[in-house]
């Protein structure tokens, strides 16, 4: 994990297993790097994109506080591989969130994914390793094919069981928006 957390910490951009697909990943807070990322994915920023953690208080310091109800929901599905839009706290910046004052987040069960998020002590960027629009990279060759030598490292590893990525649903109203 070493050589990820080092990219990391250079601005780089890495990729690494998730339950369904390999994800890229980044510090959230690196502008340069997640602008870098959208690049190379052809991907709006408008979408906003998703956080990972390891736990939730990896997550805290993005969002609003939860109400007990939330906590509730959203508690019962982590870890694991269900991704919740929570509110976002104000000064969130916008190519995470995109045009939404939500934040899509998950606490992940996957254990390379996991002990990612411990190593480089907070929440990662998390989205498919895939060109917009296209099918998502599920093993370490299909992700060389597809960015090369555009990335700064990947993890290597096996992906979850799931066939599809994590499901998204809005916290606020349970509404499921990926299946």
């Amino acid at each position: 994990m070493k050589p990820a957390i080092d990219s990391l910490k250079a601005g780089g951009i890495i990729a690494y297993p998730t339950e369904a697909v390999y994800g890229l990943g980044c510090d959230p807070l690196n502008e340069t790097a997640v602008l870098r990322l959208l690049a190379l994915k052809q991907r709006s920023w408008k979408k906003g994109l998703i956080l990972i953690a390891a736990n939730f208080a990896q997550l805290e310091p993005f969002l609003e506080p939860l109400t007990p109800v939330l906590e509730k929901r959203v508690f019962a599905k982590w870890p694991g591989a269900v991704t919740w839009l929570l509110p976002a706290q104000s000064e969130v910046p916008y190519w995470l969130r995109g045009q939404s004052s939500k934040l899509a987040v998950r606490v992940t069960a996957h254990p390379e994914a996991v002990e990612l998020c411990r190593q480089w002590g907070g929440a990662l960027v998390s989205t498919s390793a895939n060109l917009s629009g296209q099918a998502a990279a599920r093993t370490v060759g299909e992700v060389q094919q597809i960015f090369a030598e555009k990335i700064d490292y990947i993890v290597s590893g096996a992906v979850g069981e799931r066939e599809r990525p994590s499901e998204i649903r809005d916290a606020l109203t349970n509404m499921v928006l990926r299946v």
